[in-house]
C-alpha cells in the first residue's frame, strides 16, 4: 500500500510534463491496487477439522461393579465433511460368566471403524452432535471353560461339577465380525472436553467357534446364544478435541 502512494506521489510531480502519460499510469496504479484488494479479500480461509480421542468410560465402571468383568475402550474421531467423521474404537475386555451348565471365560481385543452423521446444526466453532452412525467390528479372543455339569437324565443321584479333564481347556485364535447401527450425543463440557453417549444394536455377521462349544461371549459385541445373533450395547465417553487447521 505504502509502495503505490509513493508511486502516485511520483506521478503526479511529473503530471505537468506529461499530463496524459501520467493518467494513464495512474489509472495503471489504481487498477493493480484494487486488484490487490480483491485478491487479499478472496484469500481462502483455512479449514478446521477437529479430531478427538478419548475413553468409554462405561467399562472401568461396570469393572468395578463386577469383579468378573474387566474393560477397557479407547475412541476417537475427525471430521471429514461438514456433517461427517470417521470413528474409530480400540478395546479390550474379559469376562467370566455362568451359562446353563458351563462356567466359562472369554477374553480378548476388538477393532470397530466406521462413521457418524451430525443432524445437529451448529454455531461457528461448535463442535456438538446428534448423530446417527455405524460401525463395522472385529474381535480376535479366546475362551477357557473352567469347569462345567454334565447333563444327566437322571436326577436322582447329585450331579458332580467337571474341573479337570479334556473339556477343560483354553481354546484361542477365535474370531467374529459384526455390523452397527449407533445412535447418540457428544457434548462440549468447557475447553476442549466432550461428554458422549451412545446407544448401539449389533448383528453378528461371521464367526469362529470354539471346538464342541460356541462364543457365548464375544468381546466388544457382548452376549451372544445359538438362536440369536443381535446384540445391544452402549458407552458413556469422556474426550478432548484438537481443531487442525489445513
Amino acid at each position: 500500500m505504502k509502495k503505490v502512494h509513493i508511486w502516485l506521489f511520483i506521478i503526479n510531480l511529473f503530471t505537468p510534463l506529461c499530463s496524459t502519460t501520467a493518467q494513464e499510469l495512474v489509472q495503471e496504479v489504481e487498477k493493480a491496487l484494487k486488484e490487490e484488494v480483491i485478491d487479499t479479500l478472496n484469500i481462502r480461509e483455512k479449514k478446521t477439522y477437529t479430531i478427538r480421542f478419548g475413553i468409554d468410560l462405561s467399562k472401568p465402571l461396570m469393572a468395578q461393579l463386577d469383579k468378573d468383568y474387566f474393560g477397557l475402550e479407547l475412541v476417537g474421531d475427525i471430521r471429514l465433511f461438514s456433517e461427517f467423521y470417521g470413528a474409530i474404537e480400540l478395546g479390550n475386555e474379559r469376562k467370566t460368566q455362568q451359562s446353563e451348565r458351563i462356567n466359562f471365560t472369554t477374553s480378548g481385543t476388538y477393532l470397530k471403524l466406521g462413521f457418524d452423521y451430525n443432524m445437529y446444526k451448529n454455531w461457528k466453532g461448535m463442535n456438538n452432535a446428534i448423530y446417527l452412525g455405524m460401525r463395522l467390528g472385529n474381535s480376535f479372543h479366546k475362551q477357557k471353560i473352567n469347569e462345567y455339569e454334565p447333563y444327566q437324565t437322571n436326577h436322582y443321584w447329585a450331579t458332580e461339577i467337571i474341573k479337570n479333564g479334556a473339556e477343560i481347556r483354553e481354546q484361542e485364535s477365535l474370531s467374529a465380525r459384526w455390523v452397527e447401527v449407533v445412535a447418540g450425543i457428544k457434548v462440549k463440557m468447557f475447553n476442549n472436553i466432550y461428554m458422549g453417549f451412545s446407544f448401539r444394536l449389533n448383528r453378528l455377521m461371521s464367526d469362529t467357534r470354539p471346538e464342541n462349544f460356541d462364543n457365548l461371549y464375544i468381546p466388544g459385541f457382548n452376549k451372544k446364544t445359538d438362536e440369536n445373533v443381535w446384540g445391544a450395547g452402549f458407552n458413556y465417553t469422556l474426550t478432548y478435541a484438537i481443531p487442525v487447521k489445513i
